[in-house]
């Protein structure tokens, strides 16, 4: 996992929704110890986003060490095709497709084109843009459909984990009685000293879908943690919206090794 402030940056920006439709919503839901894990996992892909795009203005800030920085940008997607973030006067900007992630930053003339392991490697997990995605919109990162699960009860919220859990990485997933959507996500890497944990602090409903509003994601490897909060604000759906993307000239390859 990088350990710099330049790589802080870069995580805050990828990893960064009101308006009059904007409601916060409360859980209020009530768990049913009956519920069995495939009905837990049919709730969950019921409550799937469903728009064609979005926009949106996202505050980011984190802790990393005795580094902290706060970013606001703004957010586009077109679901399952593009995830585009620029920031205050374009300094930075990134376009992640499901095929690769773009990203320039002005401040310091480099630049990233490649594959999702620019992502993976800050967070300590491989990632994709399903997963991105999915990580951003309260959902499940993994496909529930290619794993058996044993539901459970903690606290406030229901819990799946695999009825085998792999050695190399263990999967814990809390979901929301009330919309059943993600109330944290949580991947162990027991050998490597890892964990990311993505807490969903609290959703809203805008124009009848419902999605994150507050979310804390912990990284740790040993004893070193980067802890980035995102607020999503103003977001409208279903526009018209462009995701233009250009490397400038003479700037410096970000080489991932």
């Amino acid at each position: 996992m990088i350990k710099a402030l330049k790589a802080a940056s870069i995580i805050v920006i990828i990893l960064c929704f009101g308006c009059k439709s904007t409601n916060r919503i409360a859980s209020s839901g009530e768990l049913n110890n009956k519920f069995s894990s495939k009905q837990i996992i049919k709730a969950h892909t019921n409550s799937g986003a469903n728009f064609k795009t979005l926009q949106a203005r996202v505050k980011a800030s984190y802790v990393q060490g005795d580094q902290s920085q706060s970013h606001t940008v703004n957010l586009r997607m077109e679901k399952d095709k593009t995830i585009w973030i620029n920031s205050f006067l374009s300094v930075v900007r990134v376009k992640i497709t499901p095929e690769k992630v773009g990203y320039y930053n002005k401040l310091d003339n480099t630049y990233f084109d490649g594959d999702f392991s620019l992502i993976s490697d800050l967070l300590g997990t491989e990632l994709d843009f399903k997963k991105v995605q999915n990580m951003l919109l309260g959902e499940a990162l993994f496909n529930l459909e290619d794993n058996s699960y044993s539901a459970d009860i903690h606290e406030k919220s229901y819990v799946l984990q695999p009825k085998e859990q792999n050695k190399l990485l263990e999967i814990f997933l809390l979901f929301n009685p009330t919309h059943f959507k993600m109330d944290s996500q949580q991947l162990w890497q027991n050998l490597k000293h890892r964990m990311l944990q993505i807490d969903y602090k609290s959703y809203q409903e805008i124009d009848k879908q419902v999605l994150p509003k507050s979310i804390e994601i912990t990284a740790t490897e040993e004893n070193y943690a980067t802890i980035i909060d995102m607020e999503f604000k103003s977001i409208t759906l279903d526009g018209d919206l462009r995701f233009p993307f250009r490397i400038p000239s003479g700037f410096e390859e970000i080489v991932i090794k």
